[in-house]
Formats: C-alpha cells, sequence, structure tokens
C-alpha cells in the first residue's frame, strides 16, 4: 500500500488496519477498500484531511 499523499511505501503499520506515513506523518485507516486520512495535531487528537482527497485518491493502491 502507498501512501495517498506522498506516494511512497514508508508506512508503518500502528493498529489493525491502521497505518502511519514515516514521510509525511499521517495517519491512514482503511475502511472497506477505502482509507480515511488524518492529521495527528500536537495534543494528540485527529483532524480528517479526507476533504483533500478526491474518492478515487482514496481507493486502496496495494
Amino acid at each position: 500500500m502507498e501512501c495517498p499523499n506522498c506516494n511512497r511505501k514508508d508506512l508503518g503499520k500502528i493498529g489493525s488496519q491502521q497505518y502511519y506515513c514515516w514521510n509525511c506523518f499521517i495517519e491512514i485507516t482503511v475502511v472497506n477498500e477505502e482509507v480515511k486520512i488524518h492529521q495527528i495535531e500536537s495534543d494528540g487528537s485527529l483532524s480528517s484531511l479526507n476533504d483533500l482527497f478526491t474518492d478515487e485518491e482514496r481507493k486502496i493502491q496495494w
């Protein structure tokens, strides 16, 4: 799987169907063949970045 933001494969697995991109520092969650993309804020909360990507870009690309 590639990061939908930087297209690199520097992903670490942090949970069941959850990944972290070590290049652009975003969290990626796989839900029904689609990815949900979040930025981790300084207080530990997550901010959705899904609106920055098209539905096609958020499809899983293994």
